[in-house]
């Protein structure tokens, strides 16, 4: 019987998946939820489920209709995960077995066979294996229906990620506009009305850094860039960063988010530590000297992204150890403001979904980078691809927020690279005034205008945002920023302003502003120098695209 040859076959390959690779358990949110191989695989698998089906798409196989399926997913989305790796071992050969031993006894127990094998593949750290060991295995009726199954999950996660996000309480949700062109774009509306001077949100960053010329002079905190007076800042004395903190919170924060796996030689994971060699230490001490050199080249265009980049896959490396931690009955060694891990959604979800710009010449960074991780932990290098690294980078430089307070200063070294080339970050100051920038979840979906109706404030003299109507807004009005300085500076003629932050914004985020001030403003006899590509050279990425455009599956 086919069925008989099932559970050794997936037990013997499954022990080697959960159990031998500590990196891929980190990383097993990640890898269900984004990977565009399994995606695509669910896709291929899908086509044959419906080919097979039939003209009636209420029924998957006899005695068994969708919302039969759907009712059994909403009871299974009810039910507690394990989280630590031993713990999704043992539930992994528990149910395997108890599919295994349903699937002998007749159709009347395929569904139940199936759910068994679902709840196995939710926990298995790389579902795509699996998928393929089911296919060959599983009888023909239980694997179309667990393809159901997880083709609703991943379908239900993809389109109701915008019931979730933005949180309720911050005022405002995102809605899809389709533009002149065709294509499509996320814009940010106000829930509710709004007078001026009134706050709609206020919304801490999911990663920071000090402009470069800033960092580890001891002036401003790496982690809040709150501006430190003089002798009262923090520093470890064996930091090779030379990250200074304006307080106890702020250092050990910054451990627990990134610092820690970046420039320490602290076990990656404290609940799996063990003891490493001389040579490992002295390894892994190497890669990080050598990855804080690159990085000091990056001064004269005064760009932060690889920090960026670098603390926020750090970010989730601290979170997803959080989780095991907790499920192991650990306290996170530095659990301080970790994601929540109640979540259906993880940081990668947030950041899978943001606009970004094509860069290049970013493989020296990568592969500087990968050898800090690798060295860090064997296998979390294999999360950073060329190709997956200078997305992350286009994705801060679209999407970063410039934190200004107090006006910002006036002492920034001018970039030592051509204009165009200089990465720019969203701010009314103007990216030159700013002492650092920061990446906000929900503010990245704030689109510009020349003549905006809310601006960035940071009031407590830190990166914790605050986003201030300037005028009335009404509940269902976009709401929008200005990126660049929009003032007319003296001496400029209204023609000059438009045509100097227009040429910033084709720059800094390659579109050509359409606003209804830049079109009040255009010249009657535009000139050569007037006219702009009305083209957006932002991209989304492939798999959201496909998804926001229509179903999925």
């Amino acid at each position: 019987m086919e069925s008989s040859r099932t559970r050794p076959f997936i037990l013997g390959v499954a022990a080697l998946a959960i159990s031998g690779v500590v990196a891929y358990a980190i990383y097993f949110d990640y890898k269900r939820r984004t990977d565009a191989t399994f995606r695509r695989r669910l896709k291929k698998e899908q086509k044959k489920v419906n080919k097979s089906r039939g003209p009636e798409p209420s029924v998957l196989v006899p005695g068994i209709s969708s919302n039969d399926l759907r009712d059994a997913l909403e009871k299974i989305r009810g039910e507690t995960v394990p989280d630590s790796v031993q713990e999704k071992e043992l539930y992994f050969m528990e149910q395997v077995g108890i599919g295994e031993q349903l699937s002998t006894r007749g159709p009347n127990f395929h569904l139940a066979a199936a759910l068994s094998f679902y709840r196995a593949l939710r926990v298995y750290p790389s579902p795509v294996e699996l998928i393929v060991i089911y296919e060959r295995t599983v009888p023909a009726d239980i694997f179309k229906i667990v393809m159901e199954l997880t083709s609703l999950d991943v379908k239900d996660k993809v389109e109701g990620y915008y019931n979730y996000f933005p949180p309720k309480s911050m005022n405002v949700e995102v809605s899809q506009l389709t533009k002149p062109d065709g294509g499509r774009k996320n814009i940010l509306l106000a829930s509710r009305d709004f007078e001026t001077g009134e706050v709609v949100y206020k919304e801490q960053p999911v990663v920071t850094a000090l402009d470069s010329d800033l960092e580890a002079k001891g002036t401003y905190c790496s982690q809040c860039l709150r501006k430190i007076v003089k002798g009262m800042s923090l520093q470890a004395p064996d930091d090779i960063a030379k990250a200074t903190y304006c307080s106890r919170e702020c250092q050990t924060q910054a451990a627990a988010q990134h610092h820690k796996l970046l420039f320490s030689l602290e076990p990656a994971i404290p609940s799996a530590a063990q003891e490493e060699t001389p040579e490992a230490t002295k390894k892994r001490r190497d890669a990080q000297e050598e990855w804080l050199k690159s990085m000091e080249g990056h001064k004269t265009s005064s760009t932060s992204g690889p920090l960026l980049v670098a603390r926020f896959l750090a970010r989730q490396v601290s979170a997803e150890t959080a989780k095991m931690n907790s499920a192991t009955g650990r306290a996170p060694q530095l659990a301080v403001a970790q994601e929540d891990t109640s979540s259906q959604y993880s940081l990668y979800d947030h950041i899978e979904r943001l606009r970004y710009l094509e860069l290049s010449g970013t493989e020296k960074d990568s592969a500087a980078l990968r050898k800090v991780l690798a060295t860090a932990m064997e296998g979390l290098q294999e999360f950073v691809t060329d190709d997956r690294y200078a997305t992350l980078r286009g994705k801060m430089a679209y999407n970063c927020i410039g934190v200004c307070y107090s006006g910002g200063r006036d002492d920034k070294p001018v970039a030592e690279i051509r204009p165009e080339d200089v990465e720019k970050t969203r701010t009314p100051f103007g990216t030159q005034r700013q002492i650092g920038c920061g990446l906000y979840s929900v503010t990245s979906y704030v689109s510009h205008s020349c003549n905006p109706n809310a601006r960035p404030s940071f009031a407590d003299g830190t990166a914790h945002l605050s986003l201030v109507a300037n005028r009335p807004i009404k509940k269902g009005e976009e709401i929008t920023i200005a990126f660049v300085d929009v003032s007319q500076k003296h001496g400029e003629t209204v023609i000059d302003a438009r045509r100097r932050r227009r040429m910033e914004l084709v720059r800094g985020w390659r579109f050509a502003c359409e606003c209804q001030r830049c079109t009040d403003e255009a010249p009657l006899n535009g000139s050569a120098s007037d006219i702009l590509p009305n083209t957006d050279g932002s991209r989304v990425e492939r798999v959201v695209s496909s998804f926001e455009a229509g179903p999925a599956f």
